[in-house]
């Protein structure tokens, strides 16, 4: 879908990934914490994603290759492609920010573990089971054109 083509209520979302998309496992790939079906209800319903790491060189391309791999288009990485033309400021520009360092994001505390398959870093992960619970409460699901009223499936 093009992003020019979209109007209405649709937002742009910045998108953290360690700890946000995935586990932090830096410089690694983490493991899945239940964003991708999240976020790809987020596109279907006329969202613009923009990955916001601090990852660069090949730990990015890692990152933007997760999206590719998961079937998630990205608006922008690490910049909103349009904002130069208003603005020169280095900030991700969005409508809403998703990471797991936010004020306010949910997050899992997992117990650091030791045994194989646990996760060692006792890092916090966002919790895409509230995430998408309060999109549901917030209508974020349904399409932006204002003559549709239907949910977005995925």
């Amino acid at each position: 879908m093009d992003g020019e083509k979209r109007k209405g209520s649709s937002m742009k979302i910045a998108i953290d990934f360690d700890g946000t998309v995935v586990t932090n496992e830096y410089p690694n790939i983490g493991k899945d914490i239940g964003a991708v079906p999240v976020l790809k209800k987020l596109v279907a319903a006329g969202h613009l994603l923009t990955l916001n790491t601090m990852r660069c060189g090949k730990e990015l391309k890692d990152a933007v290759d997760w999206f590719k791999e998961n079937g998630i288009p990205l608006y922008g990485v690490n910049r909103d492609p349009k904002q130069s033309e208003w603005t020169k400021s280095p900030k991700v520009f969005a409508n809403l920010y998703i990471d797991d360092a936010a004020l306010g994001v949910p997050l899992i505390w997992p117990v650091k573990g030791f045994l194989p398959g646990e996760d060692k870093s006792g890092k916090p992960y966002v919790d895409w089971e509230k995430v998408e619970e309060m999109f549901t409460d917030n209508n974020v699901y349904y399409s932006p054109d204002p003559l549709i009223k239907k949910e977005v499936a995925i």
